[in-house]
């Protein structure tokens, strides 16, 4: 009776802190073990459901304790701390982790193989670049506007007016700051040269990848959008359907309802941030190409920007992206543009049958 079926595992660097739990709930085991230890501990234990928030490392250990015949729940760090009792300490974290992946309710973070992490870590670094790359952008112009050269916004705007500002002598510029500004240009350079780097990177894998080609015939999917998209959704398996990874995303409206009365406020900006940016963009340049088009789902957008604004429609258009992609990746299957004015309208059902699923009427 007192055989451990749950495992809170509150993950560190050094110290990881155990609580087991059998099937009706009840803990019996509570454990400190040191980093080398861990995985000598859970081979000689009996497979279990191990939980663990979903944080740095966890997908690692996720991977190694699978490879040992436990099955793994990776918990969103926001849903665990509703079980925390008491005040906070390790203890009470892994027993909150136990208790919460016990919970059928609650939904897991799909464990990241290793190629879906090396595609996360190179998005991750090229954004990081972007970045410095803006901030370096801003700040010359902003030096610049001191000395009384003013330079318009945007980057290639920056990159033609570097060199004539050094070049020219006579434009105020002193001896110290000169030198200080073609340094500048040399790493706005350098930048430049490390975010092409990502891009060639992302862009060979891209053409590899087969699930990755298959996204890329969504409009609005191009190599970066459709390899950040399947980095984090991967096979699709780990949601039931489109409208739950575009939930997921954080591009549907935000609830504050009460007394029966439903309350829709704007978009909630949940989960992946940086991959709801890259959809809202590759939204925003189809929206603006629909107005030449006459396809469904160009039509679908153009009723929908007289009706809402552009804005709006784009935002509905990165939802309905992130479902198509969904259903591409979960059907194994490619765009198909004739069933788009369908979906839009609502007309094709889910479970209607077919031949062969299509990623449009899978999405709906």
């Amino acid at each position: 009776m007192n055989e451990i079926t749950t495992i809170g595992l509150d993950l560190a660097k050094t110290v990881f802190h155990l609580v087991g739990c059998t099937a009706q709930g009840r803990e019996v085991m509570k454990k400190e073990l040191k980093r080398k230890q861990l995985l000598s501990y859970f081979a000689n234990l009996a497979p279990c459901r191990v939980g663990m928030e979903a944080c740095a490392g966890a997908h690692d250990w996720g991977r190694r304790l699978q490879a040992l015949g436990h099955q793994v729940r990776l918990l969103p760090p926001q849903h665990v701390k509703a079980y925390v009792r008491g005040n906070k300490n390790d203890y009470n974290d892994a027993r909150a982790i136990a208790e919460a992946a016990g919970r059928p309710g609650l939904r897991a973070v799909a464990v990241k193989s290793v190629a879906q992490q090396d595609v996360q870590a190179l998005h991750r670094l090229r954004a990081a670049r972007v970045a410095e790359r803006t901030a370096l952008g801003n700040q010359l112009r902003g030096l610049l506007a001191e000395y009384g050269l003013v330079v318009p916004q945007g980057l290639a705007a920056l990159r033609r007016a570097l060199p004539g500002i050094l070049e020219d002598a006579d434009n105020g510029l002193s001896e110290v700051f000169r030198p200080l500004l073609q340094r500048g240009q040399q790493q706005l350079a350098e930048l430049d040269a490390h975010i092409a780097y990502y891009d060639g990177v992302l862009k060979r894998q891209a053409q590899a990848d087969e699930a990755v080609v298959r996204l890329q015939t969504i409009p609005g999917f191009g190599p970066l959008v459709a390899s950040a998209f399947y980095s984090l959704v991967g096979d699709g398996q780990g949601y039931r359907r489109g409208r739950d990874v575009a939930a997921a995303l954080g591009l549907v409206p935000a609830q504050h309802s009460s007394g029966g009365k439903a309350v829709l406020l704007g978009i909630s900006k949940r989960g992946d941030g940086y991959l709801r940016c890259l959809l809202g963009h590759g939204a925003r340049a189809v929206v603006q190409r629909a107005a030449d088009k006459d396809d469904p789902l160009s039509g679908w957008i153009n009723r929908l920007v007289a009706k809402r604004g552009i804005h709006k429609a784009t935002i509905a258009l990165a939802n309905k992206l992130a479902r198509i992609g969904w259903a591409v990746l979960r059907h194994h299957t490619v765009y198909q543009p004739t069933q788009a004015s369908a979906v839009g309208q609502g007309a094709v059902p889910t479970d209607a049958p077919r031949a062969e699923p299509t990623a449009i009427a899978a999405a709906a």
